[in-house]
């Protein structure tokens, strides 16, 4: 049974650990884009706006979904705990509250992974609507 445990465990933190992989990558080459785009070089507000926010989906995506892959860790942990007291009988409750805690990792990895995701996406956004009032402002326009 430990190793359905670990199995888990290690499957559910890869799983976060990869969204996070993924979600700096995007959010670093999102960055030097931002950086090296030259607004004056496009000729249409729709082109720039599809260059700058390229790929972002990746970055919501982590932000919004990792919450939930932390969330099914800590309940596959919580199952397991209780599968085990099930077994057992009597259980110690020092045993118990171990499992308990042990599953509740699962989701703080979630959210550590979720938070900065979050904040890396909005910074782009903004980055990305700076960049588009730029554009407007030197081809004269008011408005978005």
């Amino acid at each position: 049974m430990e190793w359905i445990h670990s199995a888990i465990d290690y499957g559910i933190i890869g799983v976060l650990l990869a969204m996070s992989v993924l979600a700096v990558a995007v959010a670093i080459e999102r960055i030097l884009c931002h950086r090296r785009t030259r607004c004056e070089l496009y000729s249409d507000r729709k082109e720039l706006e599809l260059h700058l926010t390229r790929r972002l989906y990746v970055i919501a995506s982590v932000g919004s979904n990792a919450p939930y892959v932390g969330l099914l860790g800590t309940v596959l942990g919580i199952m397991l705990t209780f599968a085990s007291i099930g077994r057992q009988g009597l259980a110690d409750p020092g045993q118990i509250m171990s499992g308990l805690a042990l599953a509740l990792k699962a989701t703080a990895i979630g959210l550590l992974v979720a938070i900065p995701a979050v904040v890396l996406y909005n910074y782009l956004m903004r980055s990305a609507k700076e960049l588009m009032l730029k554009w407007e402002i030197g081809n004269g326009r008011e408005k978005l």
